[in-house]
C-alpha cells in the first residue's frame, strides 16, 4: 500500500488514488497560499459512508487530512523535511565560520568529482558492451538462411 494513501478511521478501508467520488468542494475562508485558493473535499468512504474531509496543501503540492481518515507513514516527505533541516544548518553553519565554508566547497568539489568518475566509467562500461558488429550478425544471418535453403532443396 503506498504512504500516501488515506485509510478511513471507522472501517480502515484504503482509498486509492484514481478512485472517482462524488465529493463536495468547498473554498476554505481566511486561507490562501501565494494568491491561490484553498479548497475543502468532502468524501463519503467506499465501505461504510464514513465522511473523510481533507484540504489542499498548494504550498507542498499535496493535501492534509482533516477528519475521518488519516494518512500511513510518509517516508519521502520526512526525508524532505530532514534534507531542508541539514542545508539550514550547514548555511547558519556558514554564515558564523569562513573556514567551513571552505571545507564544504572542498566536499561537494570532491563528491562531484567522484561521480562525474562513476559516470565516465558507466559510459564506458556501456560502449564496451554496445558493441556489435552488425556486418557479422547479418553475414550470420545469410549463412543460416542459405542453409536453410538447402536443406529445403535436399
Amino acid at each position: 500500500v503506498c504512504p500516501s494513501f488515506p485509510r478511513c478511521k471507522t472501517c480502515g478501508e484504503y482509498i486509492y488514488k484514481g478512485k472517482k467520488f462524488n465529493a463536495r468542494k468547498e473554498t476554505v475562508q481566511n486561507e490562501v497560499y501565494l494568491g491561490l485558493p484553498i479548497f475543502r473535499f468532502y468524501i463519503k468512504c467506499t465501505r461504510c459512508l464514513a465522511e473523510i474531509t481533507f484540504k489542499t496543501d498548494p504550498e507542498n503540492t499535496d493535501y492534509t487530512m482533516e477528519h475521518g481518515a488519516t494518512r500511513n507513514f510518509q517516508a519521502e516527505k520526512l526525508l524532505e523535511e530532514e534534507e531542508k533541516r541539514m542545508q539550514k544548518e550547514r548555511e547558519e553553519e556558514e554564515l558564523n565560520n569562513p573556514m567551513k565554508v571552505l571545507e564544504n566547497r572542498t566536499k561537494d568539489s570532491k563528491l562531484e568529482m567522484e561521480v562525474l568518475e562513476n559516470l565516465q566509467e558507466l559510459k564506458e562500461l556501456n560502449q564496451r558492451q554496445a558493441n556489435v558488429d552488425f556486418e557479422a550478425m547479418l553475414k550470420q544471418y545469410k549463412e543460416l538462411e542459405e542453409e536453410q535453403r538447402r536443406k529445403e532443396q535436399e
